[in-house]
């Protein structure tokens, strides 16, 4: 089933993450929501662009995740060759972020770069200059040229990064639509669970709309639910196709560089949309190709997500190489 909509009110808005130098998004916009993850916005007239950083990064893993899987593009600011520069090329590999800029620093020369990002999604990206006042005249021409989908939409899906409690307002969520349009008074399904909350009001970057569509970041003014029913990776959704696992059964790709075949009873983690799920391997099979395994998975809790969507796996236990390969959802 299809709703028909159309949209009424649109900007030019993209999700961008920013790697590899803390707070360079200063230079770039203005600071907002900060937690593991810290967001600054780049505006001007109806084109916005959302800056992520991962604060926590590289102590911890997920806040890297966070990051990357909310972005359509990213820029990633290269200091040094080292293992956090690599496995930052790995996330962005492992969660399909195909378009972005890439700027050298301390002396690095694109002659030194290319080879090591040949054959990963870097090979796509753009050299930049270190100008932050280029850079951000760049990111607003991206977000002017973001095509605003109109007329027969899906149902909408927003996986939740943020709440809290706005004084007047009661319990707002923060996130990105990552599927369909999302309008004002509708009822959405909260998973995990059975609760269900209405829409009262969405807001852009402070502006209210009635309605916002696949791409946007949005904050939901919610009636009928608490702020601690709507924590990071809970999933608010109109959509029927939306699954909920505790366990799966699917055909893993890891990447080049993981040097050993997985095993039973290895404990790992899978990302999706602001999921950061705690795995146990059940059992593994392959066809004579280790790197493309099939695994049996036990979640500590359940895992929302679309037959199809691509996930990232990870092992906090791996040392220097944390990245594990992808997963393609049943």
């Amino acid at each position: 089933m299809v709703r028909c909509f159309r949209i009424l009110d649109s900007m030019g808005n993209i999700i961008v993450a920013v790697l590899g130098a803390p707070e360079y998004s200063a230079n770039l916009g203005k600071k907002s929501t900060s937690s593991d993850i810290t967001l600054y916005d780049l505006k001007k007239g109806e084109e916005i662009v959302t800056l992520v950083e991962p604060t926590k990064y590289p102590e911890r893993l997920a806040p890297l995740f966070f990051a990357v899987s909310e972005a359509s593009m990213a820029i990633i600011v290269v200091d040094e060759l080292n293992a956090s520069f690599g496995e930052c090329v790995l996330m962005l590999q492992c969660s399909g972020v195909k378009s972005g800029y890439i700027i050298l620093r301390n002396y690095l020369t694109r002659e030194k770069v290319e080879p090591i990002i040949k054959g990963t999604v870097l090979e796509r990206f753009e050299f930049v200059l270190d100008d932050p006042a280029l850079l951000r005249e760049a990111l607003l021409n991206k977000a002017a040229q973001k095509e605003v989908s109109a007329g027969s939409l899906s149902f909408g899906t927003v996986p939740v990064d943020h709440a809290f409690n706005v004084k007047g307002v009661g319990t707002v969520a923060l996130g990105v639509v990552v599927n369909g349009i999302i309008q004002k008074h509708e009822d959405m399904r909260v998973l995990p669970g059975n609760m269900t909350a209405q829409i009262r009001s969405i807001q852009k970057h402070d502006d209210d709309f009635e309605s916002a569509s696949r791409g946007d970041r949005v904050g939901l003014a919610l009636r009928n639910v608490e702020v601690e029913d709507v924590e990071r990776g809970v999933v608010l959704t109109s959509d029927p196709s939306i699954k909920s696992s505790t366990s799966i059964k699917a055909r893993v790709s890891l990447v080049n560089y993981w040097p050993s075949p997985l095993k039973s009873g290895m404990v790992l983690h899978l990302g999706h949309w602001m999921q950061f799920i705690i795995c146990r391997v059940e059992s593994v099979s392959d066809d004579g190709d280790w790197h493309q395994p099939i695994l049996s998975l036990a979640m500590e809790k359940e895992l929302i997500h679309i037959s199809g969507d691509q996930a990232v796996l990870t092992y906090l236990e791996g040392g220097r190489l944390r990245v594990v390969g992808t997963v393609r959802m049943p």
